[in-house]
């Protein structure tokens, strides 16, 4: 069947469109269409199209770097649909399979005509009647794909968006150059990846080669090789706006397929020199934009979050000094501390605690209501993300790094000063959950004599805003764990500096009484592990203890707690969930895997589970294996590897006999714990009587009176 690509950048007329698609299908066509045009708020009008697919392509820019929507915004209509749409997976996929390609608008047509350079066989059409015309060939000669140089669109269609800004290199010849098959072939790649190195080139004239090289190299599946094309062109550019620009294209093009940079160091090392350039030039809005991007791609999530280690698993204080070389991070932690001490708690009235968070406020429940009932304290609660106003502050992060390198009054600080100060004025205490966006707007400020409470719980750490905070102006860093608080002053200079805050390491609030139910007689043989909605939580480990133990007692099974990762996330998280599923699906279907989803009630369905599990490489304190084991189940686990041989990690967080170096090790365990139906049971109390004891909440409660109410 033929297949035909309608592609629209603005709402197309639908009674129009209706009655040519109808003339498509007549004509044995298969019709599709993509549109950059909000699909949704037209979907009563795209039901009655009958078309086998219609697909949102990309709308704008905003996930993309801010080199290219720099350009975007100078380029052409045209230009930009296809800057917004060529990376699309869908797009792709269908323009490969088209015999037919439709621009339905003007604005659609550079990017038929760039997708026509990636199919040689298929018609590129402007307009539907021009389509038809095509599909009505191919059917009168016989209905198979054309294998004929595609029919381009007038060339005073495209000349307004095919002329770039290098006008003495042909742009059509090296788009045909670098095409698909081209770039397929490894001496094509190679021949290419020359050429942008060669000596003598005009900058301009290299910087554009090579970004076209890149796109067909993509394009051809070679992401590495499209990245190394960028490098390497940026390694022969003295220009230091460029080459950052260039290496920063680099790195996106492998972060954007899950893949660790390979040009990491160097991109990173280029945006902050020029960053240092724009802040000795006094161009404070150009050094804040770069210094913003390097710490944006140093702290991206693929690199820490979204795979099973980090560079800052190897040596995290060698991975910051690769940052604070820089004049720019240098003034960004320069700390600026407060006009005057906190003041003591009141002994006159309840102290006002201000509790704070944006949106996620899953670990202050407890807290909230704790204190919200506490005689001598009088409690307000602020969620930043629920005031737009408050929202866009928290999370300015190009804004706070400009006021940050100003050193003096900039409109951001007086917006904070203007939102924030009547809840400073009110409050004697802020307590801020996570130490991320809020945490850097909020010490722009000096807090006065108002106390600040910072807590930080794990993922922060792995991410840019530490490193955009003053901690100069936070009194009191609390940590839910003693290895996060060893890697978080690892990383930021000024939590070893002379005005660093006091450190606190406090287990996170939780109900642990609730979780004492009596155990199913199946129990002793279900291990258990809850939460696996995140890479780091390696559940492909937890399966590999599974088959270790089923080799001695085929009666073990898998109980799989909590909703799966979302592929959305990342490219990283996309792949890692595929070979879960992939390796866990003959055991799901064979009983040895359950999984159960999500749910809000974990102690009902830890009933079932007898051995809880813990496979993460890294984590701050897992509740999971908490909750685990006050409800009696026996907890296996996993010596964090990112946290394995240092000083602080899951050996000294948990009792030792819980922790296991291997699948072989966690094995042993669990058959020796649960060889008898007496062991395994004493082995539960032991391990719930430790968690009633050292994490419950009326345990826990103390420790955070005595942080709030006691003179410190």
């Amino acid at each position: 069947m033929t297949e035909v690509l309608l592609i629209a950048s603005a709402r197309p007329q639908f009674g129009v469109l209706a009655d040519s698609v109808e003339r498509y299908n007549s004509c044995g066509a298969q019709v599709y269409l993509a549109g950059t045009f909000h699909l949704d708020a037209v979907a009563e009008e795209i039901s009655t199209l009958k078309v086998a697919e219609a697909h949102q392509l990309p709308r704008g820019l905003a996930h993309r770097s801010q080199a290219l929507r720099r350009r975007a915004e100078a380029s052409p209509r045209g230009l930009r649909v296809w800057m917004q749409a060529q990376r699309d997976p869908w797009l792709r996929t269908r323009a490969r399979r088209a015999d037919v390609l439709v621009a339905l608008d003007a604005g659609a047509v550079y990017t038929v005509w760039r997708l026509s350079q990636y199919n040689r066989g298929a018609a590129a059409k402007f307009g539907v009647a021009a389509g038809l015309q095509a599909v009505e060939k191919l059917q009168a000669d016989g209905g198979g794909p054309s294998r004929r140089t595609p029919v381009l669109p007038p060339l005073h269609t495209l000349a307004r968006d095919v002329r770039r800004s290098v006008d003495d290199l042909p742009a059509a010849f090296l788009r045909t150059a670098t095409a698909r098959p081209v770039m397929r072939s490894g001496v094509g790649a190679r021949l290419w990846r020359t050429a942008v190195t060669a000596p003598g080139m005009p900058v301009k004239i290299r910087a554009a080669t090579s970004r076209y090289v890149s796109e067909g190299m993509q394009w051809a599946g070679r992401t590495s090789g499209a990245a190394l094309a960028l490098a390497q062109a940026a390694d022969k550019i003295s220009d230091i706006a460029l080459k950052a620009e260039l290496l920063d294209e680099a790195v996106m093009q492998e972060i954007s397929r899950g893949i660790p940079p390979r040009h990491l160091n160097d991109a990173t090392a280029a945006l902050l020199a020029h960053a240092d350039a724009e802040l000795a030039a006094g161009r404070l809005g150009e050094a804040a934009n770069a210094l913003n991007r390097a710490l944006f791609l140093g702290f991206h999530r693929v690199l820490h979050i979204d795979q099973l280690s980090s560079p800052l698993a190897d040596n995290a204080e060698e991975f910051a000094a690769l940052f604070y070389r820089s004049k720019a991070m240098q003034l960004l932690s320069r700390p600026q501390g407060r006009s005057v001490p906190a003041a003591p708690v009141p002994t006159d009235r309840p102290l006002r605690l201000l509790v704070t968070t944006s949106a996620n406020d899953n670990f202050l429940h407890l807290i909230r209501d704790h204190f919200a009932d506490h005689p001598g304290v009088e409690m307000r609660y602020l969620d930043l993300a629920a005031s737009k106003h408050l929202k866009r502050i928290s999370w300015a992060a190009t804004r706070m790094l400009q006021d940050r390198l100003s050193g003096g009054v900039s409109d951001y600080q007086q917006e904070v000063e203007r939102l924030m100060r009547p809840h400073l004025d009110w409050a004697d205490t802020v307590f801020l959950e996570w130490a991320a966006g809020p945490a850097g707007m909020l010490t722009t400020i000096d807090p006065g004599d108002t106390r600040v409470v910072v807590r930080l719980h794990s993922y922060e750490a792995f991410t840019r805003w530490p490193h955009m905070t003053d901690f100069s102006r936070v009194d009191d860093l609390v940590f839910v764990a003693p290895h996060v608080r060893d890697l978080t002053a690892s990383l930021v200079p000024q939590l070893r500096g002379e005005k660093k805050p006091r450190f606190h390491v406090l287990d996170n609030a939780m109900d642990l009484s609730g979780f004492v139910r009596p155990k199913t007689s199946e129990a002793r043989f279900n291990l258990g592990l809850v939460g696996i909605g995140q890479v780091a939580k390696d559940p492909k480990w937890a399966v590999r203890v599974l088959e270790e133990v089923r080799k001695h007692d085929e009666r073990y099974r898998l109980i799989l707690v909590g909703g799966s990762m979302d592929p959305k996330t990342s490219r990283a998280t996309l792949e890692y969930r595929r070979e879960f599923d992939k390796a866990v699906g003959p055991l799901e279907a064979s009983g040895a895997v359950v999984r159960i989803g999500p749910t809000d009630d974990v102690p009902s369905k830890l009933t079932d589970i007898g051995v809880i599990l813990s496979s993460s490489v890294r984590e701050g304190c897992h509740v999971g294996v908490m909750e685990g084991a006050a409800s009696g189940a026996v907890p296996v686990v996993r010596d964090w590897p990112f946290y394995a041989g240092k000083a602080n990690g899951a050996r000294t967080l948990y009792p030792q006999e819980w922790v296991v170096g291997s699948p072989e090790e966690a094995a042993e365990r669990i058959l020796k714990t649960t060889a008898t139906e007496d062991a395994w049971h004493a082995a539960g109390r032991r391990a719930a009587e430790h968690a009633l004891g050292v994490w419950d909440w009326p345990v826990v409660k103390e420790h955070f009176n005595q942080l709030f109410l006691d003179d410190n």
